[in-house]
């Protein structure tokens, strides 16, 4: 069976990691000194705590090929085939330590590293369907192909409350601004209309930091136009939190053809 690598900033449920057998290789954190391996050396409610409590605002470092590497020699012994679903070239160099890694073992199984052009569950949602699809016995190739299509129509809206964290990350350019809100109540609503206005939705992901309620407003919502027994709910991973900030909400679907 193919083996699905992807990397810590997919929010998929820990559950569905485990189910499908998905390895995520974590992306680093740094506050001042002290590194951290995402969900690993800390929690998504750990971060989002010290977030708001620090006085040293963090920042963030790609995994190393040799991590990724580590990885593949290790799948290799289970398996000759895998396929690494990998956070945006866009945003962080993550692909390219994968691609790395794949020159650096060699013919020890087939591998596909895609780029995703996706993060948080905008990643999750892909890397969910070609697990389910390489349970049910799909090839590498297959998975490969599939796996690119399901990335381009995924599709990732977020809501948060300052820009503050966006500018101390110097991530500003990276988010494209689809609607400015006066109220916190207007934002929700704007990120509800924009589920509501995809063609189709194949798969759904709702995310919250710090502010369950009120993605418990946006489910309920939602369950309008897809069903709240198969949309995924989950954490904005800390790599992300950290350009975002505490109070973000977000939105991930991949839209139907």
């Amino acid at each position: 069976m193919v083996k699905i690598v992807t990397d810590s900033t997919c929010d998929i449920p820990e559950d569905l990691i485990k189910k499908f057998g998905i390895t995520t290789v974590p992306i680093i954190i740094v506050f001042g000194t002290e590194t951290y391996r995402e969900r690993i050396d800390i929690t998504p409610e750990q971060f989002y705590k010290r977030l708001v409590e620090s006085k040293v605002h963090p920042t963030t470092a790609m995994q190393t090929p040799a991590a990724f590497a580590e990885v593949f020699t290790r799948l290799a012994k289970e398996t000759d085939e895998i396929l690494a679903i990998i956070f945006s070239s866009k945003i962080s160099a993550t692909y390219d330590s994968a691609v790395q890694a794949k020159a650096m073992v060699g013919d020890i199984a087939k591998i596909e590293v895609v780029d995703s052009l996706q993060s948080v569950g905008g990643l999750g949602l892909p890397v969910i369907k070609a697990a389910e699809m390489a349970a049910g016995g799909a090839k590498l190739a297959e998975l490969a192909e599939a796996t690119k299509d399901w990335c381009s129509r995924s599709h990732t809206y977020m809501v948060f409350d300052t820009l503050e964290y966006l500018r101390k990350g110097g991530r500003v350019g990276v988010v494209t601004p689809v609607q400015r809100t006066r109220s916190r109540t207007q934002a929700i609503d704007a990120l509800v209309n924009l589920v509501k206005g995809a063609n189709k939705i194949e798969a759904l992901m709702l995310e919250d930091a710090t502010t369950p309620d009120e993605l418990e407003i946006v489910a309920s919502r939602c369950a309008e136009i897809y069903p709240r027994e198969k949309t995924y709910r989950s954490t904005v991973s800390p790599v992300i939190g950290v350009h975002v900030g505490p109070h973000v909400l977000c939105a991930n679907f991949i839209e139907g053809k």
